[in-house]
């Protein structure tokens, strides 16, 4: 009864498909005997190896894609009919997908790593001589951690020791997401994890979102150890074993140093473990490379613009496991000079002990020191990070955090006038890094801006920095004075900063004067903001040296401003426009015009100053008394793409308006890209339009955007009618290749809409969505 009950799976799809035909019940033997007939299989004629596939599990089915390649097969339609039926969800941007097994394979990975799927839900995902995860494993290029992070502790697991190898050399961008606080032994787990999937692997890309109440201690853990610093060496693993890979490159980094001569050798070995250890014999020096406090097996990378630090360190730490402390609070507040050979900070009295006890077992680190990172940043001579006012005899002195698990409110002592003392990184290896850093809602305290302004001052390697709703308000200086330490490393790669939030403390053309003054070398800057500040009475004051400071010549190619409101002084931007010489991209978001004069003045402004500029864009910004200056920016023969979009550009306008727009674009050869969405188009407006591709047109238009404009099914039918007959009078040549049509009425007509919709897809690419108009505001419907 039971051997009945677990019939093959094939039998079990088969049974439900009458009548069965002699094929598919061959399909299902060799189906059932893959393991012993895979080789056989592969060299099948290409019709038989088409009918065979279907019957195939996703291992096999992987399995068999250079055999179907060599048929001249493809898979990509079974792992898409695969996607419908396990997932049961459509992906977002479905269209961009071009290869359907990564897809799934990627999903299939993550939902079974997370248990939100049961392989023996179906028959084609469960293969008694596969593992999923290991099998899956090689196609997973992004990855997703959430909550308690039960999926990192799965993936350092021993038994998936190989899964955790393949997802090292596939995975390019790893994300963690609603986490919540975790135990000692899960950050434990992710410190194996991050070890190895980015000092020792190919991450390049760090997210973290929806993170509102961080675990302080966590939070700093993922950006230490992403910044490429690790107190982890060779204690690695919480069981005291080594790290393979770091043993590995130390030793070949020792025999080279031997090798190279005793004078190199000796600075070597005084760069990691201090004076003493040039007196060491070699077998000493290399035990003593198996120690997590052994130094960095390259020096740590340091800022010209930097100072050295001091040699004292402060000792006082509050005793964060939740017992009392030995010492009083006054006493944790100060600091005393320990020397700089001893590279540990003082623990209490038991725990030296317990440090005693367990040095005396071997050379393998205290667990609890993968969580002591005691490393330290050189600190920015003028890095401005605290003013004078905070400015305390305890500044040069390097600052330190314990990670151990605890209440995340206490991170390591607190200096006096200052933020709580952060991870200081010498001491540390310095591994690889990764490139990308996003930061989504996920608030920022001033520990944690304190500490990433130290990570940024010296990560070479990161080009992307997206810092959005973190709350930071003033400690964005912070941010920007690690950055602007960074921008003076002569290896540093930093290219895009990205910050937006809901409250901006100070305006935003001066925050952009900031940001290009610091960091003259970036080439795409965004700063976006929803509110200004709530109080102006509370409102800091603006910082006189960014506003004053004369910006340097750069690089910037794209900027983007979205404007809590705020009026648009084109006078302001002036400098800001002056030093970008190679600005391509402009786009102005929120802004209000004080005065009909302040877009003229953008303008000339604009033309004066930025000579490669093709692409401009507003937002939200109302247009509708500026006509003049629109038909100039329309005229504009340097741009190729103008974005209007929800600038209420026919709101007091007249025909005659919309006549001139057209016969400019009609006579601008240049203009690649027009979009209009959100401007009340509505079916005359969007039919006039299709009078820019007439016969006496010079116009190269190809793209046109026509979304959340109240254009019906029947003005839709009756643009695409003369539309073709302009193609007709022409030829047949148009250079019209996509038309987008989102968020229009296009629901209430539905047989007049698909017509005309077929006949535009037989003209140009056509972008729209399945939109219910009912759910459209009220304003709107006055338009018609």
């Amino acid at each position: 009864m039971a051997a009945r009950c677990r019939r093959s799976v094939p039998e079990a799809v088969m049974a439900a498909e009458r009548p069965r035909s002699l094929f598919a019940l061959s399909a299902a033997s060799v189906s059932r005997s893959m393991a012993a007939l895979e080789r056989d299989v592969w060299a099948l004629p290409g019709h038989v190896l088409r009918g065979l596939l279907p019957f195939l599990t996703i291992f096999h089915l992987e399995r068999a894609e250079d055999a179907a390649r060599r048929a001249g097969l493809s898979t990509q339609p079974i792992w898409r009919k695969l996607w419908d039926d396990v997932m049961k969800t459509r992906p977002p941007n479905s269209e961009s997908i071009t290869c359907w097994r990564k897809k799934f394979l990627e999903t299939f990975f993550s939902n079974v790593l997370h248990g939100v799927l049961d392989v023996s839900s179906d028959w084609r995902l469960h293969d008694r001589h596969f593992s999923p995860l290991l099998h899956s494993s090689p196609h997973v290029s992004q990855l997703t951690l959430c909550n308690m992070l039960q999926g990192a502790v799965e993936l350092t697991a021993q038994h998936n020791h190989e899964v955790l190898e393949n997802l090292a050399a596939s995975l390019r961008v790893l994300k963690f997401q609603h986490l919540l606080f975790c135990s000692q032994s899960i950050r434990c787990s992710l410190v194996l994890l991050l070890h190895r999937l980015i000092h020792h692997g190919s991450v390049s890309q760090v997210s973290m979102s929806s993170w509102p109440v961080s675990d302080t201690l966590l939070l700093i853990l993922i950006l230490t150890m992403s910044a490429g610093f690790g107190r982890v060496g060779h204690g690695i693993a919480c069981d005291g074993s080594p790290c393979r890979l770091c043993r590995e490159e130390d030793l070949a980094q020792s025999q080279q140093s031997a090798q190279e001569g005793a004078e190199r050798g000796c600075d070597a070995e005084q760069e990691g473990s201090g004076a003493e250890n040039q007196k060491r014999s070699p077998e000493e020096a290399d035990a003593c490379m198996t120690s997590v406090l052994s130094g960095p097996r390259s020096p740590p990378l340091r800022n010209p613009a930097c100072k050295e630090t001091s040699s004292e360190v402060p000792c006082g730490h509050t005793n964060i496991q939740g017992g009392s402390s030995p010492r009083s609070s006054s006493q944790q507040l100060s600091c005393h000079p320990v020397p700089r050979k001893t590279r540990r900070w003082q623990k209490p009295a038991a725990g030296r002990k317990r440090r005693r006890l367990r040095r005396s077992r071997g050379h393998y680190a205290d667990p609890e020191d993968l969580y002591d990172f005691v490393f330290t940043v050189a600190r920015e001579d003028n890095s401005g990070l605290l003013d004078k006012t905070r400015t305390t005899e305890g500044e040069n002195t390097e600052n330190w955090t314990s990670s151990s698990s605890g209440s995340p409110g206490h991170v390591g002592c607190k200096k006096r006038g200052g933020p709580a003392a952060t991870l200081s990184l010498k001491g540390g290896h310095r591994f690889r890094s990764v490139s990308t850093l996003e930061l989504f809602s996920v608030r920022l305290n001033e520990v944690t801006c304190w500490t990433l302004s130290n990570l940024l001052s010296s990560w070479v390697s990161l080009e992307n920095l997206v810092l959005s709703y973190n709350d930071l308000n003033t400690n964005i200086s912070y941010i920007l004075s690690g950055l602007r330490a960074l921008s003076q490393h002569p290896e540093c790669r930093f290219r895009v900063l990205r910050v937006s939030d809901t409250f901006s403390h100070m305006p935003c053309t001066e925050l952009v004067r900031c940001a290009l003054s610091a960091l003259p070398q970036l080439r795409t800057l965004s700063i976006s903001f929803d509110r200004k500040y709530p109080l102006e009475a509370t409102r800091p004051e603006a910082s006189p040296s960014c506003s004053e400071a004369e910006i340097p010549e750069s690089c910037l190619e794209v900027l983007e401003i979205r404007f809590p409101r705020e009026p648009l002084h084109a006078a302001l931007l002036l400098p800001v426009l002056k030093a970008s010489k190679s600005l391509q991209q402009l786009s102005l978001d929120s802004a209000t015009l004080p005065c009909p004069q302040e877009l003229g003045l953008l303008l000339e402004v604009l033309k004066e100053c930025t000579p490669n500029l093709n692409k401009l864009s507003f937002h939200d910004v109302n247009l509708a008394e500026h006509q003049k200056e629109v038909l100039l920016l329309l005229q504009d023969p340097g741009l190729q793409e103008i974005t209007f979009s929800f600038c209420r550009l026919f709101e007091s306008s007249t025909t005659e308006f919309l006549s001139e727009i057209i016969n400019t674009v009609k006579r601008n050869s240049s203009l690649k890209s027009l979009k209009l969405p959100g401007n009340r188009l509505g079916n005359h407006r969007l039919v006039a339009l299709a009078d820019i591709f007439s016969e006496d047109s010079s116009s190269s238009l190809c793209q046109l955007d026509v979304s959340s404009n109240c254009i019906k099914p029947d003005g839709l039918l009756e643009f695409t009618k003369k539309l073709e007959g302009h193609i007709q009078q022409r030829g047949g040549q148009l250079p019209f290749t996509q038309l987008r049509l989102f968020q229009n009425w296009l629901d209430q007509d539905a047989e007049t809409a698909q017509e005309a919709l077929r006949r535009l897809r037989a003209l140009c690419s056509v972008v729209n969505d399945a939109w219910d108009s009912s759910q459209a505001f009220a304003d709107y419907i006055s338009v018609m």
